[in-house]
């Protein structure tokens, strides 16, 4: 009962100099105008739907159909970039049960379009990266190539005469 009443309790605070009914009446229709600001707030809030990534539970709870598919651990960021770009709202699971992990992407079955071409884009970055030539390998072969005979090593010593 008493949380009840605290519940449903307002105060209101009003600095003037002379209160009269009508700053009583102005305070309460800026409380009432404030009381509807925020519940306008509130609903835009729940309207609002997320997109990118999120968890799977958000992704089924927009009820338009789920769909999966398999992603190699490498490169989970890489993918995450690709989807954003392409608008897919995704999911990422990880399978701890199997050795080594397995990552599953979960998606609205409205974007398998989109994922499918993302999912191509980051399977020909993939390629393109693993077949690219290390720079820094290259470097070091490089100055091994050009650094001529090794240096000469200096031996600084001191003598003092008595």
């Amino acid at each position: 009962m008493q949380e009840e009443v605290e519940n449903r309790t307002v105060n209101l605070a009003i600095s003037t100099t002379k209160l009269t009914a009508r700053t009583i009446m102005k305070g309460l229709r800026m409380f009432l105008n404030h009381c509807a600001k925020s519940k306008a707030k509130k609903a835009v809030a729940k309207d609002k739907v997320p997109h990118g990534k999120q968890t799977v539970q958000e992704l089924i709870g927009q009820n338009q159909g789920v769909s999966s598919i398999p992603v190699a651990q490498t490169e989970l960021k890489g993918f995450e970039r690709v989807a954003k770009k392409y608008g897919v709202d995704f999911a990422i699971r990880k399978d701890a049960s199997v050795d080594p992990p397995r990552y599953t992407v979960f998606f609205k079955a409205r974007d398998e379009a989109a994922l499918t071409a993302a999912y191509k884009e980051y399977a020909a970055q993939e390629t393109f990266n693993k077949d690219r030539p290390s720079v820094r390998k290259a470097l070091t072969r490089l100055a091994e190539m050009v650094a001529p005979t090794p240096k000469k090593v200096r031996e600084k010593s001191q003598e003092r005469a008595l």
